[in-house]
């Protein structure tokens, strides 16, 4: 099973698929899929090619969710081998999308095919949901599926998504959780003038200054017992004109809060819009949600996988909700139990790519444990 699995993965590395380009990544999916009984849709947004792909028709549902879509390679003088010709050397196997996330994208699809082959009279249903493009805007993948899903009434009780989430070895990591993303784009107007004569002006950085001290010192929660407290960052800062004697008419600052579930969308508005009025600014923000913050206490899906993983790499893992965002955020909204679990990530979107052969199979068969646990009959 090892070397099917790897054969798999290196398949679908083989693939150009820059986001949102799939390159017939699914196509190949789709192909072992229906030779065990799934019955496949294809949503296709846009450029982004998605598939909901489900086994059974009964609850509970355990949907695996993972995308083909990759970044860009970067400089390909910097490679030792080509990106996109899956090379094995060193007990590594190189190319771009081996760990985020073809690797665990194959594991799926050899675990069922192992579990199906043993209990083809499984309990509940098996799902998969696959976008192309996760990596990109993501607004034509998973959240199109998940409204598809959410207008006919159809949930996911639990659900894999398959991130690189382990730091130092295969096992170590399971997310339970994501931070939210809440970006702004602020203008604080002022008056252009002659910097000589700035009675005649009104210098809007000058005026922003103590608001961004108090926005930088200000604590909007103190987390809890699963998230850090909420942060909030300046990303950017623009102003001026260029020449050194024209005080700036505006000034333009990008910002984001990473934030738990200990704050709201609605809070963090409404005490960031306080502190600006406090400070008497004369100001045009517009904000953007990316996403919401999503929780998976312990529960039934975070306990058979912690077995699962225990029981092939002999390490209790542990949860976390630290990193970005993921198409977790979208799932959840139909779904009660999001994780996600696959290989390590200290490669990911570098030069040089890889996932180690040995954990190949041994993410496949925590995979495979995982669905033994919670559907076997």
């Amino acid at each position: 099973m090892s070397a099917d699995t790897l054969t798999l993965a290196q398949m679908l590395i083989a693939r150009r698929s820059l986001t949102p380009a799939d390159d017939d990544c699914q196509k190949i999916l789709i192909s072992r899929l229906k030779e065990i009984g799934f019955n496949i849709e294809s949503m296709r947004h846009g450029k982004v090619d998605n598939l909901w792909a489900r086994r059974g028709a009964t609850q509970p549902v355990i949907c695996f969710a993972g995308h083909t879509d990759v970044v860009p390679t970067g400089p390909l003088t910097q490679w030792d081998s080509d990106p996109f010709t899956p090379t094995v050397r060193d007990n590594k196997l190189y190319g771009r999308g081996a760990a985020d996330m073809k690797t665990s994208l194959a594991a799926f699809i050899t675990a069922i095919e192992r579990f199906v082959h043993t209990y083809p009279d499984h309990k509940g249903s098996i799902a998969l949901l696959i976008t192309s493009d996760e990596e990109g805007v993501a607004v034509e993948g998973t959240v199109k599926v998940v409204e598809a899903l959410k207008a006919r009434g159809e949930l996911i009780d639990y659900c894999i998504v398959g991130e690189p989430t382990c730091t130092d070895k295969l096992g170590d990591t399971i997310k339970n959780g994501r931070r939210g993303s809440l970006s702004g784009n602020l203008i604080i107007k002022g008056i252009q003038g002659h910097i000589a004569y700035p009675h005649l002006a009104r210098n809007p950085i000058h005026l922003a200054a103590p608001a961004i001290a108090e926005l930088a010192q200000t604590e909007w929660d103190q987390g809890n017992e699963y998230f850090p407290p909420t942060t909030w960052h300046i990303s950017n800062i623009q102003g001026g004109t260029g020449a050194t004697n024209v005080i700036p008419g505006e000034v333009n600052l990008l910002f984001n809060f990473r934030f738990s579930t200990a704050s709201t969308v609605e809070s963090l508005k409404q005490r960031f819009h306080e502190i600006l009025d406090r400070h008497g600014l004369d100001y045009d923000l517009i904000w953007e949600l990316s996403g919401k913050p999503y929780l998976t206490p312990k529960g039934e899906l975070a306990d058979a996988l912690s077995a699962a993983i225990k029981s092939v790499t002999a390490i209790e893992p542990e949860l976390s909700t630290t990193g970005g965002t993921s198409d977790g955020r979208f799932i959840a909204d139909i779904c009660s139990q999001v994780v996600e679990f696959g290989p390590r990530n200290a490669t990911i979107h570098k030069l040089n790519e890889y996932v180690e052969i040995a954990d190949i199979e041994r993410l496949s068969e925590i995979y495979r444990l995982t669905l033994e646990q919670l559907l076997k009959k």
